[in-house]
């Protein structure tokens, strides 16, 4: 266990930095859009284009892997919505699905598990990506609209335009080709990629913190622990309970999932909740203070509950 902490401890650490900067008023609230850019816009998809480059196809489309991950997700989110829409309606139970299944795998993940398991964990980590942006996210979205003007049709186009401009699907398209095809980009262009691409980890993590800082000053507005607690535990504890079990399924069921595999899909749902859920919760209107208190508690207790799943599942 202290060999992981030693690990996780500086991109938690980061968090805090950013966390802290910001409360303290040494990172002016008008700063945190800039940092945001600069991860969303160029070095996280450098990062993302540069792993997936280096990462076989094979792992990158992996039916399988891609199979267990999507029914376990798909199972927390109509289990959470089923238990919260009667109270809360349909906006806020989507959303409130939406992240207690969308871990922070692109900020946080993706960097944390390469140091953690080595390079063989960006593949997988990569597909649970291309699966939350896309499909879970899509869902969740649509079922927010249900009852309401337009629709849950509408919800999905303007949620596929969103993506659509989005650079991190096009930068997993596009490592994923490169990967396949086995292209080596001019060296000036790989050494400009490769500086971008350190910077995503830091960066990232130092905005994560920030961003839950502002949150929190922001959303004034008092919660019941009761409508954040339990999602921000589920998110950590039935989320990668959920994936292992559907893994165990689809081995058992004879589907070609490897367990070094496996272990990387867990330790993707035992990530904290994803901290861009809460500006989709502010832009279609449901309850951003509620969201943005499940990504802070998530993120506070992942520190232990993260790094014990390590332990457990990775050994250390």
């Amino acid at each position: 266990m202290l060999s992981v902490l030693l690990v996780t401890s500086p991109f938690f650490a980061l968090v805090l930095c950013g966390f802290v900067a910001t409360r303290r008023g040494i990172l002016p609230l008008s700063a945190i859009g800039g940092l945001n850019s600069f991860v969303l816009y160029f070095a996280l998809p450098c990062m993302l284009y540069r792993f997936g480059a280096r990462t076989p196809i094979a792992q990158l489309l992996d039916p399988a892997a891609a199979g267990a991950y999507l029914a376990a997700g798909l199972v927390l989110v109509a289990a959470v919505v089923v238990l919260t829409r009667r109270r809360l309606g349909w906006n806020d139970a989507a959303f409130g699905a939406l992240v207690t299944v969308f871990p922070n795998t692109g900020f946080m993940g993706v960097p944390l598990l390469v140091a953690l398991l080595g390079a063989h964990a960006a593949g997988p980590a990569i597909l649970c990506i291309a699966i939350d942006m896309v499909l879970i996210s899509s869902l969740c979205i649509g079922l927010s609209r249900l009852g309401m003007p337009g629709g849950a049709g509408v919800a999905l186009r303007n949620a596929l335009k969103g993506m659509a401009a989005n650079p991190m699907p096009w930068a997993i398209a596009l490592g994923a080709l490169a990967s396949w095809a086995q292209w080596q980009l001019p060296a000036p262009a790989e050494r400009t990629i490769a500086m971008l691409a350190d910077a995503a980890s830091p960066v990232a993590l130092f905005t994560i913190g920030a961003v839950l800082a502002r949150s929190q000053m922001i959303a004034g507005e008092r919660v019941p622990p009761r409508d954040y607690v339990p999602l921000a535990l589920a998110k950590l504890l039935a989320h990668p309970l959920l994936v292992w079990l559907a893994g165990r399924v689809a081995i058992a069921l004879g589907a070609p999932l490897p367990e070094s595999a496996l272990v990387v899909l867990v330790l993707v749902a035992a990530l904290p909740s994803a901290s861009n859920v809460a500006m989709l919760t502010e832009r279609f209107g449901a309850h951003g203070g509620r969201v943005a208190r499940i990504i802070l508690v998530s993120t506070a207790l992942a520190f232990l509950t993260f790094s014990g799943a390590v332990a457990v599942l990775a050994g250390g």
